[in-house]
């Protein structure tokens, strides 16, 4: 299955970054809260403008009244295979500045930093993780108690990979299915 979605590069990109996807099928072991916390703190030391680190994260661990609260917020078609994720993290964005109220114009970039450092690195511990957009943002704001200031940005499906073959359609065959990404030609360009 990894050598279906490793990424096929057109340079020698590091073999951390070509191996890591977005799995949906989770196994039944659990991730223990120290290398939860390890996942977290490699996300805040992501890149942060004037580091201010507008993010906030919550999390709970698969069995939990609160596991079972973030989950309810999930889209219908995210909720099936999401069910087996050891643990299920809400990353949130400060819209604020510190102490000035004022528009902080790059928390989404920063939100974006601190997940992908939080996925390498758990990447890179055997754990995969899978980015949702699909959630009820109102009612995971109201279920969290967020003020006006903190935006939900997405949430994160952890968990140790398992067979494919557990899942139903049309996850199971996004699962088999190899990674594709555009030519680098289509997103790039030299400015002479």
């Amino acid at each position: 299955m990894s050598n279906i979605k490793t990424a096929n590069t057109q340079f020698p990109v590091l073999d951390l970054i070509k191996k890591r996807w977005s799995p949906r099928s989770f196994s039944d072991k659990a991730i223990a809260e120290k290398d939860l916390l390890t996942i977290l703190e490699a996300g805040s030391w992501a890149p942060s403008a004037n580091n201010t680190q507008p993010w906030r994260h919550v999390y709970a661990f698969r069995g939990t009244e609160g596991f079972d609260k973030l989950w309810s917020t999930l889209a219908p078609g995210n909720q099936p295979w999401t069910r087996q994720a050891a643990v299920l993290v809400v990353s949130i964005g400060i819209k604020e500045l510190p102490d000035t109220n004022q528009k902080n114009h790059y928390y989404l970039h920063d939100a974006g930093m601190f997940n992908s450092f939080m996925l390498l690195q758990a990447h890179s511990m055997g754990i995969s993780g899978h980015l949702m957009a699909g959630f009820d943002k109102a009612k995971l704001a109201e279920l969290l108690g967020l003020p006006a200031t903190d935006e939900t940005v997405s949430v994160i499906a952890l968990g140790y990979p398992d067979a494919a073959d557990k899942l139903q359609e049309p996850y199971k065959t996004r699962e088999i299915t190899p990674r594709t990404r555009k030519a680098l030609e289509e997103f790039t360009y030299q400015l002479n």
